[in-house]
């Protein structure tokens, strides 16, 4: 499975597809530079620093699940989600997201929600029971996912120690 495209579908000019973490590692560390530069609060404290090692253990494990869009090949978003039992409700898997991203000249089109769409039927097609979504306040996609049907669930607050 290292590498391979497990399931993919065209939509409007791009291509959304369930990607392997060896197959999109490098064209996604770009990606993933920008998204961090846009959207992280605590840049000056905290750097940016992927554990690769641990995303590929995820990957082999099955947990892992990363989610493309392409245009002509070129990476233009990505939807990574983790899919593990919940410690909670011991039979049901839950997939949660890891990040999502979009690049910006792409968001007015239907590049996220299809994104979000290919995600969601692949997680509920492999036995999730549900998804959560997470999202930046200063970012909020919130009226696609009402569309969507996803409900506002929680409220997430957080702070940072370092620099205090």
């Amino acid at each position: 499975m290292v590498g391979e495209v497990v399931a993919d579908t065209m939509t409007e000019d791009h291509k959304i597809a369930h990607e392997c973490m060896a197959n999109v590692k490098e064209d996604i560390k770009p990606l993933l530079d920008k998204h961090w530069a846009e959207t992280e609060p605590n840049q000056d404290t905290i750097p940016l620093d992927p554990d690769w090692n641990e995303y590929a253990l995820l990957d082999q494990m099955g947990i892992l699940r990363i989610f493309t869009a392409r245009k002509d090949g070129a990476l233009i978003g990505y939807c990574v989600v983790m899919m593990s039992k919940s410690i909670h409700h011991k039979d049901h898997l839950f997939a949660s997201t890891d990040v999502i991203y979009v690049k910006p000249e792409f968001r007015k089109s239907t590049t996220g929600a299809e994104l979000i769409k290919f995600a969601e039927a692949h997680c509920k097609e492999n036995g999730a029971s549900l998804m959560t979504l997470n999202m930046k306040v200063d970012f909020p996609f919130d009226g696609l996912m009402q569309r969507m049907g996803f409900n506002l669930l929680e409220r997430v607050y957080h702070k940072c120690f370092l620099g205090e």
